[in-house]
Formats: structure tokens, sequence, C-alpha cells
């Protein structure tokens, strides 16, 4: 059975792989982004790291021309799309955000030259004030405006009216998104409703719409996103305004399903011919992982001034590491069990330790260059909440609360699944993040769940036996028993990455995993964990690549055993972090250096390519920040 569901993945992998690669030969196209273009004169400190010089522009449009890329306009997605229409292969798009002036002197007589079509996206509210907004670079005036769209090579899209700028959204009045965040009044201490954001994003999106049809005579049919922060409020909005056609920021190849959000490559810190070339050949999606995973619970103190103090020694740290990921914890677990006792987020089911998580991870983001991801529980959540949703564990001839140390509600249960729901959806209603980290506690053993809506689930729906006993007496009905429970947590934590995406659309999914499931397949049957099952439903597969804290025998032979399972599979290096550790919890002391640093190079040397650590201890250096900024870093950040 097991080499028989091998194969199935491998055979899904590949029917995946000529998928893309079908669309990528028929349908697919790039969308590139710029903004400002500069005279040579004007590259001077401090450097806008999206501008990009004139000569450099000139010499893209160039290559794209000798490379045989064909720049397509907005109107043949739209009959591409609409009529089924092919776009030609190399199909590649262009698009300028914020209506500078030097688009209309600087690259529209680009355009002309090389006959390329663009998308011009404009601020509405800054055309108001063309001369220069805010005191900031110079804007086109709606005359130039309409010059360039009667040449037929530009689509003006909106910019939104007034949502191209930060609001304060948290009490420590971090600047964030103003599409995307909540607004946090200071004077009434608290954040703005449902009903009251959705009313400020559909009136400003819809305002958009009608300022540029009084402006310059013909509504905008796309919208470009500012930063790229959309979700599904503002994308309803949206569309009720005409723009069904949207555009975010994030790499990757589109097809003309991804017509209701665009993905665009940024070109940034002014890439000469060679590196733009480089760019567009691997669309900045094949960045190694380096992961740092942070305890919030070591940064927080009862005292706010020491926590601000932490958390500076805490973002001095990760920006000198090299790191450019860090799992960030979002609930609290003061006494160490593993279970959300709170939450550092606002939410409508758990106490607030306080309101912490989404500073510091703007914090993070903004200040030490890093993406970050929400480390969040999948079940263990002490809450007062009726028994009977939690799991429960056959013991004594009889179905019992169970006594393992996480304290699971029953993914089984619709009320527990709920809560866990909207705690998730909370979660990104008040906080700005790149993704989840799933923590480790998504777990049932061959005793568990037998609760009685979980037994007559597997009865009604999987087929299995009703009864325990019966069950259990059979090692292949165990076996599928636990194939059953890997898929049904594997899909609740996808119904739980779905409350996030429609606030956050674009976040990653990684999912801690045990090293033993790896090793031995067979122990699926004791966890409810399978690694096959993991690739199909996560971005990433965290390991615990802890040979101390398996107790194994021989370190170094258990970690190259760890990356020759991964390989193993289709794209189970591209997936898989391998996080080391840099405490030994049984010995109560710090994983040495040099011991530290070799298995980081034993991972290396065999294949791993997404390496990380746990815990990071900022108070006592450990790991040894001198030594670890050393070998820690990878390619660039974007």
């Amino acid at each position: 059975m097991r080499i028989f569901a091998r194969l199935i993945f491998t055979i899904a992998c590949l029917l995946v792989n000529v998928a893309a690669s079908a669309d990528t030969n028929f349908a697919g196209f790039l969308v590139l982004n710029y903004h400002d273009i500069l005279e040579e004169e004007e590259r001077v400190p401090p450097f806008d790291r999206i501008g990009v010089n004139k000569q450099h522009l000139e010499q893209h449009f160039a290559w794209l021309k000798k490379n045989n890329y064909h720049v397509i306009s907005v109107q043949d997605v739209l009959d591409a799309r609409q009529t089924g229409k092919s776009l030609p292969d190399k199909a590649v798009m262009l698009t300028f955000d914020d209506g500078y002036q030097s688009f209309f002197t600087r690259a529209m007589p680009l355009l002309k030259k090389y006959h390329y079509s663009a998308t011009l996206a404009v601020v509405g509210s800054w055309l108001e004030q063309p001369a220069s907004y805010e005191g900031s670079k110079p804007i086109m005036s709606t005359a130039q405006i309409r010059e360039v769209m009667e040449t037929g090579l530009v689509e003006i899209a909106s910019h939104t009216h007034d949502l191209h700028h930060s609001i304060p959204a948290n009490p420590q009045a971090n600047m964030e998104s103003a599409v995307t965040s909540r607004l946090y009044s200071s004077e009434y201490e608290e954040y703005e409703n449902d009903e009251s954001y959705r009313k400020r994003i559909f009136q400003e999106i819809d305002k958009s719409s009608e300022h540029l049809f009084q402006l310059i005579g013909k509504r905008p049919r796309v919208l470009v996103w500012p930063y790229g922060e959309y979700n599904a409020v503002a994308l309803e909005a949206a569309k009720l305004a005409g723009m069904s056609l949207t555009m975010g920021l994030s790499d990757g190849l589109n097809s003309l399903a991804d017509f209701a959000v665009m993905k665009r490559l940024m070109i940034a810190d002014d890439p000469n011919v060679a590196q733009f070339a480089e760019i567009l050949k691997h669309q900045r999606l094949d960045q190694e992982l380096r992961v740092v995973h942070v305890d919030l619970d070591y940064i927080y103190d009862e005292d706010e001034a020491q926590t601000k103090r932490n958390l500076s020694a805490l973002l001095d740290r990760i920006k000198t590491s090299g790191a450019n990921t860090v799992y960030l914890q979002a609930y609290s677990d003061p006494d160490g069990d593993g279970n959300a006792d709170q939450l550092y987020f606002p939410n409508r089911h758990l106490p607030v330790r306080r309101d912490l998580f989404n500073h510091v991870a703007w914090q993070l983001r903004a200040k030490a260059g890093v993406k970050v991801y929400a480390w969040m529980p999948i079940m263990a959540y002490k809450a007062d909440v009726p028994l009977k949703w939690y799991v429960k564990e056959w013991r004594d001839g009889e179905p019992q609360l169970a006594r393992h140390v996480y304290t699971r509600l029953s993914p089984f249960n619709p009320e527990a699944r709920q809560f866990v729901g909207e705690i998730y959806e909370d979660l990104a209603k008040y906080c700005d993040f790149n993704g989840i980290l799933f923590h480790d506690d998504g777990i049932l053993s061959d005793f568990e769940d037998v609760s009685q809506l979980a037994m007559d689930y597997t009865h009604n729906v999987w087929g299995l036996p009703a009864e325990f006993e019966q069950i259990h007496a059979s090692s292949a009905l165990r076996l599928r028993w636990a194939q059953q429970k890997t898929e049904l947590i594997a899909q609740f934590t996808d119904y739980l990455a779905d409350k996030v995406r429609y606030y956050r659309p674009n976040i990653k999914t990684a999912r801690n995993f045990y090293a033993l499931p790896l090793l031995k397949p067979y122990s699926e049957e004791w966890y409810a964990q399978s690694f096959p099952a993991f690739l199909m439903h996560y971005d990433y597969v965290a390991i615990e690549a802890m040979p101390f804290m398996e107790n194994a025998a021989d370190p170094k032979r258990w970690l190259t055993e760890l990356v020759q399972k991964t390989a193993a599979y289709p794209h189970g290096l591209d997936k898989m972090v391998f996080e080391l550790q840099a405490v030994d919890w049984a010995k109560q002391q710090d994983i040495a250096m040099p011991v530290f640093i070799e298995q980081f190079q034993l991972l290396k040397k065999n294949g791993a390519k997404h390496i990380g650590y746990y815990p990071d201890n900022v108070y006592h250096d450990q790991p040894r920040l001198d030594e670890l900024k050393n070998f820690f870093p990878t390619q660039k950040k974007y």
C-alpha cells in the first residue's frame, strides 16, 4: 500500500509539472513593474531602490527585443481570456506605477521607439497636486496623462484614489497598508470594525474610478494595488467598480487564471542588463530560506520599556545574522507545555497577553528585512469550551480525555473547528505577515481520536469499523485510519489557511514535522503525519532536524539519512526546511558552536536547501552571532 501511495504521489507531481510546462508554453506571461526612471546624474545616495537608470531601461527593452520577447498589452490579455486567442510565446507586460513625470519625459520616448505597450498606474489624489505631492517626486499632469493615453500605447490604470499610503495599524502606531490594515484609533484605543473598514475601502475604490473618468474621460478597467497589498474585500470593491483585472506585487509567471490579481516582478536596485536577464530567467523564486525560530514569550516583559529593549536587541541580532525568514510565535505559552494559553493579537476567544505580534512582525519586516511567519497551534488551545470539543483517547476500555501534553481541540468537532478558524481569521484581520507556521501539535496517536463525533466520522465517511477495538486489532485498518487522520488534519490546516487568505492572500504555509514519520514511514500510525501528504498541502515542511532530541546514536549519520530520505521524494528538498536545535534540552545546555556549524555544513553538503534553527536566545547569544553571520546568509533579500 505504501509503495502504491508513493507511486500515485510521483505520478501526480509529474502531471502537475506537465501542466505547468504546458501553461508556460501556451498562456504564460510575465508582468514587469517599474517606478521612477532616473538620469545617471540623479543616482546619488541615499539610493532609491525602485528607481531605474534610463540607460538601463533602454538596455532592458533592447534585451527583450533581441531575445524574442513579445511585449503585450492589457487588451491582448483581455482578448485571450474572452475569445480564446493565444498569447505569443515569451509574452511580457510592462507596467509603471505612480505616474511620475519621469514616465512622460524618459520612459515614454523609449516606449515609442520600441513600439512597446505599457500600463501606467496613477493615484487619483496625487493628480490634484501634480507639481509635487507632499514634497516628493513630480507627478504627471492630467494633460500629460491624456497625451500618453492617446498614443494607443498606454493603458491608464487606477492606483486607488487615496489608499497609496500607510495608516496606524496597532497601539504602537506602526504604519501599514491603508488597503489591508484596520485603522487603529489611539484616542479611543480601538480598531476600525468590519463595517467601517469595508465602507472605507469600497468608497475609496469607487471614487478612484469616478475621479479618473472626470479627469481623462475614461473609466479605468485595471486596478494596481498600492505596495501590492489587497484582500478579498478590496477585490470585491474593485470588481464592483468595473476593475476586475488587478495587479499585485509577487514574483512568478502568470496564466490567464491569474486575471483577478496578476503577479508582477518589481524591478528594483537598478539592475544592469545581465542582472535583468537573470531576474526574468529565475523570477526570484529559488531563494534559499535561512530561518530563525523566535519565541515571542522571550521578548515579552510585563514592563513595556523592557519589552522595547528586548525587541531592539532582537532586531539587531536578526538583521546581522543574515536570516531572511523568522518563524515568530503569535500565541503565549508561559508554562512551556506547547498549548496556547493567551494570544499576542486581538481576537474573540482567548485572552490577549498584549497586542504585540503585529508590532514585532512589522519591526522585523521593516528593519531587519525578513519574511515573518506567524507560528500558531493547530489544535492545542486551553480554552473555556465544552470538554466534548477535545480529543479523546482509548484508555481502560473507554474513551477518555487525552493525556498528551498537548490539550487538543478535536478536528472532528465542527464547533471546535469554527472556534480555531475564527482565531486565525482575527490574526489575519489585525496583523500583517508573510506566512503561517503550523505548530507540531497536529498529531493523533493510534489511540486517538475516539470521541463520538470522530468515531461516527470514521465509520460513516471513511467506511472503517465503528468500534475502536476492531480497528486496532488489524495493522491494515490501523494504517488506513492513520492515513485518513493525516489527511483530515491537513485539510483542517487548509481551512485555517483559507481563513487567513481572505485578508492576507499572499501568505505561504509551513508545517512542523516530526523526524520519525520521514525516517520510518510506518510510524504514521502513531503520529498521523506523512511527508507525501505534507508535500501536497504546504509550501514548506519544517522538520525537526534535532538528533540530540531524538537521542541519535550517531548524529551525523542521522542527519545525513534525514536529507537522503527527503531527497527520495519529488520536490522534497525544494520544500523541506531543516530546523537544527540550538539547545540540548536533555542536558539543559547550549549546543556548542563547532557542533552547530558542523551540522549546518553537513546538511548543505548533502543537498539541503532551506535551513533554520530553534530556539534563538538573544540574551546570551546562542547561536553565537559572530559565527552565525559568516555562514548563515544566502542570496540577496527581496
